[in-house]
């Protein structure tokens, strides 16, 4: 079984579009258009937005930066936005990257800035019997943020090919459904639905832990063999070339960010609890970005891996050589997989 044809659907609507923005021109320097997402994944963003790191490099390299942050849902919003030239740079998971990186090689030219951090996301349950993958049984239901193409789904996938080989990695798929991770989490923890498997993300495994009839079965670090990163952040080649000024601000925020979140992580907690409006206490945000698995770095880690696999079941045409294939070049990035 392929992905190759979902995607190809999914890119057909949007080629038009993809193929005549080659004469669209990039945001002029000194103007910056920022999509995230409203998760710790990406907490380095959210204390560049509120110390205004971005504006405070460019007023140092004598540029006064606008920075317009906006809050989009799902990589494929955020894809058709770069696409339509309605934001700048954006942060999403792994394969929204890599699957646009591959389609706009010879065109836009899209890669990574920096990874965002290294968090883990794991497959809990509630059903005693489920101990691993091959422990599911028909009525079992895994909610995931988007069967198929999504990071966990793909987790699965892998989990899949590497137990009973390539041929079969779509065989976990049909236990799989599309649900939020809120109410996925809340379904789960109802114990009232059919979902009783829950491909999770943090914060939300943080909260259904607490629960003694919820455990873990296995997670991304268990199956990549390690740290791995969970979002990134990524532009077109047009916008890197023609505003190198702002991409400097940009990169120099992202570390003095990323050292902000290292020396602070209480404060980084206040920040993102203030800016997203959580209901969740201070205390326990911080507890979730400190804990152990939880590593925030803007050096990609365990990428390749799963942009092989995308290529090995038809996802992606390309097949990188590296990691450094589809990230442009950055003293920010020395190192990484």
């Amino acid at each position: 079984m392929s992905l190759a044809s979902p995607l190809r659907t999914l890119f057909r609507a949007t080629l038009p579009l993809i193929l005549g923005l080659g004469a669209t021109c990039a945001s002029a320097e000194g103007t910056l258009r920022i999509a995230y997402q409203f998760d710790v994944g990406d907490i380095v963003l959210h204390v560049v937005r509120d110390q205004k790191l971005i504006e405070k490099h460019g007023k140092a390299d004598g540029l006064n930066i606008a920075v317009d942050w906006r809050q989009l849902s799902g990589g494929s919003a955020i894809n058709d936005a770069i696409l339509s030239d309605s934001i700048d740079v954006a942060s999403t998971g792994l394969p929204p990257l890599l699957t646009i990186w591959d389609r706009t090689r010879n065109r836009q030219g899209i890669k990574a800035i920096a990874a965002l951090g290294s968090l883990p996301v794991y497959l809990l349950s509630r059903n005693p019997a489920v101990k691993s993958l091959d422990d599911l049984g028909p009525s079992d239901k895994i909610a995931l943020p988007a069967t198929t193409v999504s990071l966990h789904a793909r987790l699965l996938q892998i989990a899949a090919a590497q137990k009973h080989g390539k041929a079969q990695f779509a065989r976990y798929d049909a236990y799989t459904v599309s649900l939020p991770h809120g109410e996925a989490t809340a379904a789960l923890l109802s114990g009232k639905t059919e979902i009783n498997n829950h491909f999770s993300s943090p914060p939300f495994w943080f909260k259904a832990l607490k629960d003694p009839a919820i455990h873990k079965v296995t997670g991304s670090y268990d199956i990549l063999g390690g740290p791995s990163t969970l979002n990134i952040l990524w532009t077109t080649g047009t916008f890197h070339d023609k505003n190198p000024r702002t991409v400097a601000a940009l990169r120099k925020a992202l570390e003095e960010g990323l050292q902000r979140v290292l020396r602070d992580k209480k404060r980084a907690a206040q920040i993102y609890a203030s800016l997203e409006g959580s209901n969740l206490p201070v205390e326990e945000i911080e507890a979730i970005i400190s804990h152990p698995d939880v590593r925030y770095t803007l050096q990609p880690q365990n990428t390749f891996k799963l942009a092989e696999f995308l290529h090995d079941v038809g996802a992606i045409k390309t097949r990188p050589t590296s990691w450094r294939d589809y990230f442009f070049e950055s003293a920010l990035v020395t190192e990484g997989s």
